[in-house]
């Protein structure tokens, strides 16, 4: 059985909700690596044929969420004829909603990216992710809504983004023994901190497949009993300084953590 595939989020909006619909079913099949690539604001059937001809290349699965109409006509006629796995996400249920209501869709992409303060604060949150992603700028932790701390591998980097498409401004800061940690950290409100734990066994065997990925032997320091628990005691002896909220990931899917993150803040 393949350890990983990539679907490919094809759209002729934004793509956001392609990409939210493949992360909700990748979350059914942790920890099997589901890679997510995404080509927003298609608008012609030359680019469906670049998406497609890439497609067969690299073995993707597609998902595409067009309403334009003949883009998803083209879509389906042009997939089949590749024999390209794609899925129409959207179109099947405008149609029935069509039926249903009598009346035609408006056919416009990017309604539901009305721009609205809602939305402007997911792009600003989403933006204060990317830039303050782990400790690149440590000013960020006080000026985050919540700092998510961890050794590597705790899944800090998706769960900032998984938090900023709900509007949360996220720092993430790594806990390396050899490093001492940001004064920020001691600094900011520990109701906001999130500690990042997981079991030795689980990252032992995520950072072995990591090291695969990346075509280096797993007996490498990274990957090694003694490195884990050395850092994990390390984050430990951090988290219980901080006295902050820690959380086990062991064998929970992104999209579970974060919900226990949110329902933390909100008590």
């Amino acid at each position: 059985m393949s350890q990983s595939v990539t679907v490919h989020v094809v759209s002729d909006s934004a793509g956001d909700t392609g990409e939210l619909a493949v992360r909700a079913a990748a979350a059914q099949f942790h920890p099997l690596t589901v890679n997510i690539r995404r080509s927003a604001f298609i608008q012609s059937r030359e680019s469906i044929d670049s998406v497609l001809a890439s497609a067969v290349t690299d073995h993707c699965i597609v998902l595409y969420t067009f309403v334009i109409p003949y883009l998803r006509d083209y879509m389906n006629e042009q997939s089949k004829r590749m024999n390209v796995a794609a899925i129409d996400l959207l179109g099947p249920l405008i149609d029935n909603l069509e039926k249903a209501l009598g009346h035609e869709s408006r056919h416009e992409p990017g309604l539901n990216h009305a721009l609205d303060a809602g939305y402007f604060r997911k792009v600003e949150a989403v933006e204060f992710a990317v830039r303050y992603d782990d400790a690149r700028d440590v000013s960020g932790i006080l000026k985050a809504d919540i700092v998510l701390i961890g050794v590597s591998r705790t899944s800090k980097t998706p769960l900032s983004m998984v938090l900023a498409h709900k509007t949360h401004k996220v720092a993430n800061v790594p806990l390396i023994p050899e490093l001492v940690p940001p004064k920020e950290l001691f600094l900011a409100s520990p109701r906001k901190v999130i500690g990042l734990t997981i079991q030795p066994d689980s990252l032992n065997a995520i950072r072995k497949e990591r090291l695969k990925a990346l075509g280096l032997p797993d007996s490498a320091p990274y990957a090694t009993s003694e490195r884990i628990l050395k850092e994990l005691e390390h984050a430990k002896r951090v988290m219980d300084r901080i006295g902050c909220r820690v959380i086990d990931v062991s064998n929970k899917a992104v999209e579970e953590t974060a919900s226990l993150i949110l329902e933390h803040l909100q008590k």
